[in-house]
């Protein structure tokens, strides 16, 4: 198998990961009166953070559409290293390494903070990462 396909599915499922995300926005669990009574007071207490006058539902949306931008970003980063993997997989091989090592990290914190599709996002794309990692190592010299 050649790395490049592998860091483009990876890139795709990163795209299903990222639209996955963003359509959950407002990001609230569930519906009812005491989810309203709780996202009211997120909104309605506010405090200073460096100069601004900000809220924990500010904070709470913020966060999250950054992680949209986030995985939108890798969603791209990911197509291109497919890209450049097409004529020397081995130069992209370190980079190949950081978002494998970022993707566990994800799918552990996505497993312990969250619940399963994320986590099971997280780890399709690391499966793909490593395994174009395994294909992209140089070849022994003649």
């Amino acid at each position: 198998m050649r790395s490049s396909i592998l860091l483009r599915v990876a890139s795709l499922i990163s795209l299903l990961y990222f639209a996955g995300h963003t359509s959950g926005r407002p990001w609230t669990p569930s519906k009812g009166a005491e989810t309203d009574a709780l996202v009211g007071m997120m909104k309605s207490y506010r405090f200073e953070v460096l100069g601004s006058s900000r809220t924990y539902w500010d904070f709470y949306q913020g966060f999250g559409l950054a992680i949209s931008v986030h995985l939108l970003v890798q969603t791209v980063v990911l197509w291109e290293l497919g890209r450049m993997a097409r004529t020397d997989p081995s130069r992209v091989r370190s980079l190949i390494a950081v978002f494998g090592v970022a993707l566990l990290a994800n799918a552990f914190l996505a497993w312990k903070f969250f619940f399963a599709p994320p986590a099971a996002f997280a780890i399709a794309i690391a499966a793909c990462l490593w395994l174009a990692f395994f294909f992209a190592r140089p070849k022994p010299a003649a």
